[in-house]
């Protein structure tokens, strides 16, 4: 709101009675009182007609001088509060200011300009700034009481163990940030250990980052415990990690319990062996996700397996990604067991798998003979095919019209295309 102007206040002259100009009764000029004017002069005196004594429309002009000073007193009421409001709204601003400049100096770094200048901002977004460590407990601390930030990226900052933890206390006390990006800061196990204790407490976080942190086995031990008590993060992306066997178990049994979570996604990690029958498991006795990503892992067969039996018992799972995963034929065939009975999964990816155009054949022939299935997409790219398998797809998508059917060619196109070159 544009803050109104003051209105002048006039300075008072020294006048008959200490009235300002224009204020109160005015002197009688007129012809009349010249000769008691003169008379004053002369005798010293002045004559009792010397103030003239307002008539029938000189009082009525005074009445409505008074009625035009309390109009302007209750204007210049109005524009005081909202004035004083502004500055109060001014105030607290600065006073955030303030403590984050105070804060810097107390740790010794150098100030984001950009956050001064955004932290009443909505979404705040400081990623790729280098706050390292100290930088990032400066901004931490100024945010435990900030009540207009609710999405927050501090994406590629270097926080490191101790700046997640700074973080993770701030979480605690801030109840207005539902957003959280945190990826690729170097968490380690002992970020991981402070966020795991934040989770027990904040009941506001929805979405939480957690990409390209080298998180390990240990990591994923304490973040697995959050999960099995925390019920509002909805969304959790612990992708382009280190997490391997060890953590597919810990995060296996979590994902069983969760009752909250939507969103999962745990691709490019190393998820093998009884990991990635761990995780699989823990899909088939969920019934809160929707959209699990397990690409460029390596399930192999047997993850597979597990794979195709959770899809059989699962009845909410709207969308899997299992593309990259060193699955073969034996695998998709136990994948296509699971499909032959599925009636919630909207979309299936297996890119880049060698299941061979055998492997996609048997995929598509199970949603076939599933009367039930509501598969929308299907994407097979990166996967050489026969003549066979396009035919089969144009059968397939007469008995599922909305079917949407994605692969690069057959093997019989590619020849053609070689001996053109």
């Amino acid at each position: 709101m544009p803050r109104l102007p003051l209105s002048p206040v006039p300075e008072q002259e020294n006048d008959v009675g200490g009235q300002p100009p224009g204020r109160g009764f005015s002197f009688d000029a007129s012809p009349s009182s010249s000769g008691s004017s003169s008379d004053s002069e002369a005798g010293g005196k002045a004559s009792p007609r010397s103030v003239a004594e307002p008539q029938e429309n000189e009082s009525l002009h005074v009445e409505n001088t008074e009625d035009d000073s309390e109009e302007r007193g209750c204007e210049e009421e109005v524009k005081e509060d909202v004035e004083s409001e502004e500055e109060w709204d001014t105030d607290l601003e600065t006073e955030g200011k303030a403590k984050y400049l105070d804060i810097c100096q107390a740790y010794g770094v150098t100030p984001v300009s950009y956050f001064i200048r955004h932290m009443k901002d909505s979404e705040l977004c400081l990623m790729h700034r280098g706050l390292g460590p100290k930088g990032a407990k400066a901004v931490a601390l100024s945010l435990a009481s900030n009540t207009s930030v609710v999405k927050l990226n501090l994406r590629d900052n270097w926080l490191n163990g101790d700046g997640t933890t700074a973080v993770a206390e701030m979480l605690k006390e801030n109840c207005y940030i539902s957003d959280v990006d945190l990826s690729e800061n170097r968490l380690g196990a002992e970020g991981a250990k402070a966020l795991s204790a934040m989770l027990q407490e904040n009941t506001t976080l929805v979405t939480l980052k957690l990409s390209g942190n080298e998180l390990n086995d240990q990591a994923a031990k304490y973040l697995a415990s959050a999960l099995l008590t925390n019920n509002k993060v909805k969304s959790l992306d612990l992708s382009h990690n280190s997490l391997g066997e060890s953590a597919g178990e810990e995060l296996g049994a979590a994902i069983a319990e969760n009752a909250g979570m939507k969103e999962l996604d745990l691709s490019w990690n190393c998820f093998r062996g009884q990991g990635a029958v761990a995780v699989a498991k823990g899909l088939g006795a969920n019934i809160f996700l929707r959209v699990l990503d397990l690409s460029y892992n390596g399930f192999g067969n047997k993850g597979a397996a597990a794979l195709g039996e959770a899809l059989k018992i699962n009845n909410v799972l709207e969308e899997l990604y299992v593309g990259n995963n060193r699955i073969s034929l034996e695998g998709a065939l136990c994948l296509a067991l699971g499909l032959k009975e599925n009636k919630t999964l909207k979309s299936l990816s297996m890119v880049r798998n060698p299941i061979q155009s055998e492997g996609c054949i048997r995929i598509l022939k199970a949603i076939q003979a599933n009367l039930g299935a509501v598969l929308e997409v299907l994407d097979f790219s990166e996967i050489v095919l026969k003549q066979d398998f396009t035919s089969l797809c144009d059968a397939v998508q007469e008995t599922f019209p909305g079917l949407q059917i994605k692969y690069d060619g057959t093997r019989l196109s590619f020849r053609a295309d070689q001996s053109k070159v």
